[in-house]
């Protein structure tokens, strides 16, 4: 079947889009200012948030480190060169934004306001047209924690960041102190619970065991979770030891409107050509069907 002359398509050439990019420059100039001023205001009304910072090292690291002191493994991970955090400060990190943290976060200042600042917003009123709850709960907390707290860790020494972004100065600044406590009191709890599981454990082997050798190798196991029992309440930290104390900053900088407002216009620009350029290639190829 022969296919007719006019029904295919003729190639649009570099030289006709820009010519025609060319003829537009008026509306395509206006159409980018008018995008870029929209995109600007919404920048603008952006709400700012502070960012709260602490800086600490794994425990493991430190010259008397009572994670080592608890076992004669190796907690450091894959090795000297492997990144990953390992041991109770891989623990500590990941309570940072477990529902454990969302559930002691829900009886502080962060969560109140949270809920105040959540009633403030448009969408509480399409909320409440479609039925859905006005309350904050764990989940909304617990998002809030994975979405705001952010661990960076250093490239060039063995210190971790940890960031939480929030729009209020001082409750950013004692939620950070919250979690941080919170993390390092349940590394500290889990330690101890193991600890005191093998010693009754021993106790109640002790009490049966009648061979004076094995007798003898149960108390040696004792004594040990026992001096594990006292370095636990003698060591103030366990998983983290902090480098720098919590601080937060004196102005909000997130989000960086600076930064935003500089990679919006080539953003602009790029998607206006693009836009006319297919509107261009669109045109031209309907006039030649």
């Amino acid at each position: 079947m022969d296919i007719p002359h006019n029904s295919v398509s003729s190639p649009v050439r570099i030289g006709d889009l820009a010519q025609g990019l060319l003829a537009w420059r008026g509306r395509l100039l206006s159409a980018m200012l008018v995008l870029y001023l929209a995109g600007a205001v919404l920048i603008v009304l952006w709400p700012r948030q502070y960012v709260a910072t602490i800086i600490v090292a794994p425990a493991e690291t430190a010259a008397i480190a009572t994670s080592q002191i608890l076992t004669s493994g190796s907690l450091l991970g894959g090795g000297l060169l492997d990144p990953r955090p390992g041991g109770n400060f891989a623990v500590y990190l990941a309570v940072l934004r477990s529902a454990d943290a969302a559930e002691m976060l829900m009886q502080h200042d962060l969560a109140r306001d949270m809920q105040t600042r959540r009633a403030q917003k448009f969408s509480a009123v399409l909320r409440d047209l479609l039925g859905g709850s006005a309350e904050l709960s764990r989940d909304d907390v617990q998002r809030f924690l994975e979405q705001s707290v952010i661990v960076t860790s250093a490239r060039q020494t063995i210190t971790w960041t940890i960031d939480l972004v929030y729009p209020d100065r001082a409750i950013a600044l004692s939620a950070l102190q919250h979690l941080h406590a919170f993390a390092e009191a349940q590394v500290r709890t889990g330690l101890r619970d193991t600890v005191a599981r093998r010693m009754r454990v021993l106790q109640t082997q002790l009490e049966t065991e009648t061979d004076l050798f094995q007798r003898q190798a149960l108390y040696d196991l004792l004594a040990q979770q026992q001096r594990f029992s006292m370095v636990l309440t003698a060591d103030e930290t366990v998983a983290a030891r902090v480098a720098a104390s919590a601080a937060v900053e004196d102005s909000p900088s997130r989000p960086n409107r600076t930064l935003l407002l500089m990679l919006l216009a080539p953003g602009v620009a790029m998607l206006i050509i693009a836009s006319a350029a297919l509107l261009i290639v669109r045109r031209r190829v309907r006039s030649h069907v």
